[in-house]
């Protein structure tokens, strides 16, 4: 009898030790789809509307690893100053976690911009950019996919520029925007 409550108990602590309740920028955006001072928006690769037969090989896979964005908008007005010091601040930790590599860093203050990774550098599952504004909020984009690296965001940058990019899916931002 004692061996199987003394299994129980081990069996128990493994396994609330194994649950991992750090934030991650996932559990951020969960957590604010539904507060009003958000819009979240997910999009997929189909708002680029290319043409695929005019793609290259490195530009079909580039195109192949990239599953789908999430856009998570905290628009900045004179009522929320302080939330938007408080979740500004939340984003930041979540990211000095050693589970994000920080690639690039532009700006400085209170305006700025980073972007990092999570995964290895020639296996990345997603890509993270947080910007912020002192005038107008913050913005976190999770770009989801397999198998990617920076050759593939690089080369899908070039892919945008040749898109036809469905307008329809980012009324949302534009509306923020004004």
């Amino acid at each position: 009898m004692r061996a199987i409550v003394f299994l129980t108990v081990f069996l128990t602590s493994l396994l609330l030790l194994s649950c991992n309740s750090e934030p991650t920028i996932q559990k951020y955006f969960v957590a604010n789809l539904e507060n009003k001072d958000f819009v979240v928006l997910d999009i997929s690769p189909t708002i680029l509307n290319l043409d695929k037969t005019k793609l290259s090989a490195e530009q079909k896979r580039a195109l192949e690893s990239f599953d789908k964005m999430n856009v998570l908008i905290f628009k900045l007005d004179e009522n929320n100053q302080a939330q938007y010091e408080v979740e500004s601040q939340k984003i930041t930790q979540i990211l000095k976690d050693e589970s994000y590599q920080q690639l690039m860093k532009v700006g400085s203050g209170k305006d700025g911009a980073t972007i990092s990774f999570v995964g290895d550098e020639d296996n990345i599952n997603e890509f993270v950019v947080f910007g912020k504004s002192k005038d107008n909020g913050f913005a976190v984009i999770r770009i989801l996919g397999k198998d990617m690296n920076p050759n593939n965001i690089m080369t899908m940058l070039s892919v945008l520029k040749e898109s036809k990019i469905d307008m329809a899916q980012l009324a949302p931002i534009k509306e923020l925007i004004k």
